[in-house]
């Protein structure tokens, strides 16, 4: 975090207490939020309602933005820390959204307490046809606990490839290598494959001439996949190999080498085996093919 984020985040900080501090402030002189308890019953909407309504939405959004402020100051280069500081900023934004829903009603003279206890909460979720809503919040709850993904894991779902950006308690946001957040319900993640648990293997193959003696060239390629090895510690974390002859195409013998790399540099990985076998090859007198055509007249 840079000193201007820290600033902006200070000032942010500064303006929500600020606005706490009127909301009750004018709460506690002008006696807007006493007897609440005795005024419900009968639904009341009079210009001090109104300002009831207006002052603890004020408040609520203020208490949010603190409790958001605090969370993203919690730093962890530990995937399941950042994953937990996510799921925690997505739950206080629904309580607080529940918590002002209830407030707002008992401050419009709404028995809140009778509605709940004639219909039950299931019930009263199920009404306004949550179901959706519930099934991804009991997913994401195994999603935490079992330890399915966390934030920064590299995953794939339904051919989408990307790094797991926030986990909510209701939604999983990914983001590929362009940039672009995916957003989806919980309850919609199925046949995850989690690409982090384990290294990968970048693989390339590289096609050389006809002309070429394949043994001669096969006692030079343990010499450069050391040189390989040698050149990219950072990016290669286990051995280059050479597997052997992959195709005999129609322009060139088609050999094959694979490399362990960390997910994230899958793609990486794959184009630096390519470049530097490229500049070896060519240090070492082995032509890599181009397609040719053999043209015979009578």
């Amino acid at each position: 975090m840079n000193g201007r984020s820290i600033k902006r985040n200070i000032l942010k900080l500064i303006i929500a207490v600020v606005i706490i501090l009127l909301c009750g402030a004018a709460g506690y002189f002008l006696g807007i939020f006493k007897k609440l308890a005795e005024e419900q019953g009968a639904l009341k909407v009079v210009p001090e309602t109104i300002l009831r309504l207006v002052l603890m939405t004020a408040f609520m959004i203020a208490l949010n933005a603190i409790l958001q402020l605090i969370i993203n100051t919690i730093k962890s280069k530990k995937k399941r820390t950042q994953t937990l500081t996510t799921v925690a900023a997505s739950l206080i934004k629904y309580l607080i959204v529940i918590v002002a829903i209830i407030w707002g009603l008992a401050i419009l003279g709404v028995n809140v307490g009778t509605i709940f206890a004639g219909v039950g909460i299931l019930a009263l979720v199920l009404g306004f046809g949550a179901e959706s809503l519930v099934s991804d919040l009991v997913t994401g709850a195994f999603i935490l606990f079992e330890n399915q993904y966390n934030v920064g894991d590299i995953v794939e779902l339904d051919g989408y490839r990307g790094t797991v950006d926030f986990v909510g308690i209701r939604t999983t946001g990914i983001r590929d290598v362009g940039g672009n957040v995916k957003i989806i319900n919980n309850s919609d993640i199925k046949n995850i494959i989690n690409r982090s648990e384990r290294s990968s293997v970048a693989v390339t193959t590289v096609g050389i001439h006809y002309a070429m003696n394949i043994e001669e060239v096969e006692k030079k390629i343990p010499d450069i996949l050391n040189k390989i090895k040698e050149r990219n510690r950072d990016v290669f974390i286990g051995e280059v190999n050479y597997l052997g002859v992959e195709e005999l195409a129609d322009s060139s013998v088609t050999l094959k080498f694979t490399a362990e790399v960390e997910e994230k540099n899958i793609f990486t990985g794959r184009r630096l085996l390519n470049r530097e076998i490229k500049a070896l090859f060519d240090d070492a007198g082995i032509e890599i093919a181009f397609p040719q055509m053999d043209v015979h007249m009578k």
